[in-house]
């Protein structure tokens, strides 16, 4: 075998597994692109989606007092985000801020606000926004 062609064949075994590589990266930042879990602004006592504004702080809801609180739905769940002024179903998420992971280990990623004000399937959201994360909880 030439020389040339010994350079050729390496080159493209090369370019073979940077692409591999490359490709296995992009499939695993996709995952990442999705928080673990979403917050939608709620006011416990109607049991209604607001609007994020009215959420001012982290405050957790513990079953009593007025005020709007952010209610935390995993984004893998499959449930679906309600539209403002719709109600929400108490039984697909928490009024707690989430500490692990769904599956129970590691920090959680956690999008608070920014999801569609018309609703929708919460599987389909995307990391953008992200920046509310420490706009938080509950005012009143």
């Amino acid at each position: 075998m030439t020389e040339q062609r010994r350079r050729m064949r390496s080159a493209g075994i090369t370019l073979g597994l940077t692409a591999l590589v490359a490709a296995s990266l992009t499939g695993c930042s996709n995952d990442n692109d999705q928080p673990d879990y979403a917050a939608i602004c709620v006011d416990p006592q109607t049991q209604e989606r607001t609007n994020d504004d009215n959420c001012k702080d982290n405050r957790e809801y513990h079953g009593s007092g007025a005020g709007f609180f952010w209610f935390y739905m995993a984004t893998r769940a499959g449930g679906l985000v309600p539209p403002i002024g719709g109600r929400y179903n108490t039984g697909q998420g928490t009024f707690t801020t989430p500490t692990t992971r769904p599956g129970g280990s590691g920090s959680p990623t956690i999008k608070r606000g920014g999801l569609d004000t018309k609703g929708g399937d919460i599987g389909k959201i995307s990391r953008g926004g992200f920046g509310k994360a420490g706009k938080g909880g509950s005012g009143g």
